[in-house]
């Protein structure tokens, strides 16, 4: 099962000859998401290969031009290809009027329908959901209504250690309850523990994408032990001042969050045009937090299964 991401832009503010700005696609068990929305974003969707009609959802951050400019034409090359399965884009209320005057003007053209769920909130929250996986939003600190999102995988139904049926004696309807993670008490005294006798396929997997901010106490707890961070980092500690004053984050601020949430592999990305060598941001932050890799346009980060069965 599938878990990966690829960064289509890494730039912030504007595009360069060598970054677009913010666009990602994360799969989940084949079901491709895309976070943010920059200039260029369907020209990145093309050259690595994602299928326009495969996205249903889309999550915005929130309402700034890196963040949004791709999805007009987007939105459009959607309709020209005949897409007919609705689309439902997560992002801040004030996208609202911003799609509304797309519609207005061009939406006549659209074949299909677009539905825009309002992010708010000042504490995580479940905002959508499969079988298997969830997607949560999150506050984050910058200077208009911007939101984190965390995606993970939700608890697999536990497994049977099988030799363990025999010796117990286990009848259909204790495995059952034994797999849905209930202990059980048998009239004979005998305790059947369901961590004993089952077991986890693998461990559920996590990313936390957290778009523009300034860092924040609260945000440690947000993305704690997530498999994958993406952290902005726009500046470098050099600036810092200028990071504080934009309501942005430097990479060695990035790297001490993950350090402090315990985080297994710490991106980063939404850099300054002022310096040309991501390898600069990425130094900084493996100095306190040397699992760190700066994000390159097409970079595709895997987080593999682990566990009892993987």
């Amino acid at each position: 099962m599938i878990f990966s991401l690829t960064t289509l832009g890494t730039a912030s503010a504007l595009p360069t000859v060598d970054r677009f700005p913010s666009a990602h696609v994360l799969n989940v068990h084949e079901r491709l998401f895309l976070i943010d929305c920059g200039e260029g974003c369907q020209m990145q969707l093309r050259r690595y290969g994602f299928s326009f009609l495969k996205i249903n959802e889309i999550f915005i951050s929130h309402v700034h031009g890196d963040h949004v400019f791709g999805i007009y034409g987007l939105l459009s090359t959607m309709s020209l290809l005949g897409r007919s399965a609705d689309l439902f884009i997560y992002a801040p209320a004030d996208f609202g009027p911003v799609l509304d005057s797309l519609i207005q003007q061009f939406g006549t053209q659209f074949k299909y329908k677009i539905v825009h769920i309002a992010v708010s909130g000042r504490a995580p929250e479940v905002i959508f959901e499969t079988k298997s996986s969830e997607v949560l939003s999150f506050p984050l600190n910058h200077r208009t209504g911007c939101y984190g999102y965390l995606f993970r995988e939700k608890m697999p139904r536990r497994n049977i250690h099988k030799y363990l049926i025999e010796k117990h004696s286990l009848t259909l309807a204790e495995i059952a309850r034994l797999k849905d993670g209930e202990d059980i008490a048998r009239e004979d005294g005998e305790l059947l523990k369901s961590d004993v006798i089952t077991y986890l396929p693998y461990k559920p997997r996590s990313f936390a994408y957290c778009s523009d901010t300034a860092p924040f106490k609260k945000l440690r707890e947000y993305v704690e032990g997530v498999d994958l961070l993406y952290h902005e980092s726009t500046f470098l500690q050099e600036t810092e001042k200028v990071a504080a004053l934009t309501m942005h984050s430097t990479a060695g601020q990035a790297a001490q969050l993950a350090l402090e949430a315990g985080v297994g592999k710490l991106v980063i990305g939404h850099f300054s045009s002022r310096y040309k060598n991501s390898s600069l941001y990425e130094n900084e932050a493996r100095e306190i937090f040397p699992e760190t890799y700066a994000a390159r346009e097409g970079a595709r980060f895997e987080i593999p299964l682990s566990g009892h069965g993987s």
